[in-house]
């Protein structure tokens, strides 16, 4: 399965110390919004996104259809295929917003250790 861009999403309980914590370490702003409660930080190819109240704890994330730049594949495997594959493979889906046929959806799946897997297409 071609996942697409990966990150780790942090349930965060202040932006701007998470920001400055992770500045400390080498990341950059590279995408998000303090206005909108969020920042998605990159050092190198590594992305971390910083998330203020919208969920607790920390969960894997994949977008479907990114590289690691947010720039839109050509040739990458639908979340709704994703989901389907996953379904057959008996995994229980925790929630899905999947309404079309393309373009933007996700759904949560969780590991048999109970940690959150993302997978969030944009495109």
């Amino acid at each position: 399965m071609k996942l697409g861009a990966f990150s780790i999403s942090l349930g965060v309980s202040d932006l701007q110390a998470s920001r400055d914590f992770y500045k400390n370490l080498g990341f950059e702003t590279f995408a998000g919004s303090e206005d909108r409660n969020y920042l998605i930080m990159k050092n190198g190819e590594t992305l971390i996104g910083l998330f203020q109240g919208m969920f607790e704890g920390s969960m894997l994330t994949f977008n479907p259809g990114w590289d690691q730049e947010a720039t839109q594949l050509s040739d990458f495997d639908d979340v709704r295929e994703l989901h389907r594959r996953v379904k057959e493979a008996g995994i229980p889906v925790i929630q899905q917003t999947l309404a079309e046929t393309s373009g933007p959806g996700s759904f949560v799946i969780q590991d048999p250790d109970g940690n959150t897997l993302l997978f969030d297409q944009h495109v």
